[in-house]
């Protein structure tokens, strides 16, 4: 697809055709892609957890579906059948960042600190960068016609999904995609709130005008 058509058509897709495996090769393609994403310092402190067995999605789904959340299906964005239309999903990609590896490659000579302290950065880049990894995927595998959503483990799932799965303790996963070949969807009721005004949200050479000073 053109660019524009792929940012056009980007959405958060949650009803998967179960019985549509994503190939092998189209998935290390879109995965492969995500590692083109920037980092700072070139750290590249992410991890990617790619499921495809129907046992290894199962026990993601059984580990990051356990305490509050599994008793909160009344709540907005549980209410329907969310989770069993996100079960469907035949592959699931696991993003991680490690926040240790900024440290320690900033506390290199090229870099100037002369220590690991993460006092030095103003927001954890850490997680921006495998951000950016994730929303390369998503954005890939629009360009590849398949559909794609990305979604937070809940806090209270966090330690026992990475006892599942074994996961170093280093690694924080900062969300997850599901993807596969999209199923008839239900629309998020949160699009209702439409996009925000442009001039709401962008502003040219200041963010508001300066007051004038009382005479």
């Amino acid at each position: 697809m053109e660019f524009d058509e792929v940012v056009r058509r980007r959405r958060m897709i949650r009803s998967y055709d179960p019985d549509r495996p994503v190939p092998a090769e189209l998935l290390d393609k879109v995965v492969q892609h995500g590692l083109r994403a920037p980092s700072a310092g070139f750290s590249q402190g992410w991890g990617f957890l790619v499921l495809t067995e129907q046992k290894d999605r199962d026990l993601y789904w059984e580990s990051t579906t356990e305490g509050d959340l599994g008793d909160a299906k009344t709540d907005e964005a549980w209410k329907g059948d969310w989770l069993t239309r996100m079960r469907t999903a035949p592959a699931i990609i696991v993003c991680l960042s490690n926040k240790s590896a900024y440290l320690e490659r900033y506390a290199q000579p090229d870099k100037g600190w002369t220590d690991r302290s993460e006092s030095h950065w103003p927001v954890p880049y850490w997680d921006i960068d495998t951000g950016f990894a994730a929303l390369l995927m998503h954005l890939s595998a629009v360009n590849e016609e398949l559909a794609s959503c990305f979604f937070g483990i809940p806090v209270p799932t966090v330690q026992t999904f990475k006892d599942a799965f074994g996961v170093p303790a280093e690694y924080t996963p900062i969300g997850t995609l599901t993807v596969g070949y999209r199923a008839p969807d239900k629309r998020s009721p949160s699009l209702k709130r439409g996009h925000r005004p442009v001039d709401d949200v962008v502003h040219h050479g200041r963010w508001a005008a300066t007051p004038k000073a009382s005479e």
